[in-house]
């Protein structure tokens, strides 16, 4: 007997993909508020403001650190979206099926990249 090829995860598949991606979300949401508060205080002079010579290097120093920060929290938000974005697909049944070739991503890439929406192979070919 020949086993159909399976075309989409089962409900209890399902329930640990939405646990893991609660997680990460979890933890991606408590890093991205750090990282605002970390910002807003930045902004914030406060009393440790120095003076002298060596307040132009910090204010040097502290925008570049504000830089990267920003950045980071941009691509945390970015993570939350796709995150939110494959808990929609988990509700609505399709989590897990490759979005170009129609085929089931393997449980290792989703538990590796929970958010994914190609297998390795579509997404190699679309590098290209």
């Amino acid at each position: 007997m020949v086993m159909d090829e399976k075309k989409r995860y089962s409900e209890e598949e399902l329930k640990e993909f939405e646990v893991l991606i609660s997680q990460k979300l979890d933890a991606t949401r408590s890093e991205l508020n750090y990282i605002k508060e970390t910002l807003s205080k930045r902004n914030d002079s406060g009393t440790d403001n120095t003076s002298g010579n060596s307040k132009l290097l910090e204010d040097g120093a502290d925008t570049s650190e504000r830089e990267n920060l920003s950045q980071l929290a941009a691509r945390l938000q970015k993570f939350i979206q796709q995150l939110d974005a494959a808990m929609v697909r988990i509700k609505n049944g399709t989590y897990g099926i490759c979005k170009d070739t129609g085929k089931l991503i393997p449980k290792e890439r989703l538990r590796a990249v929970p958010h994914t929406q190609q297998t390795i192979e579509a997404k190699l070919r679309q590098s290209r």
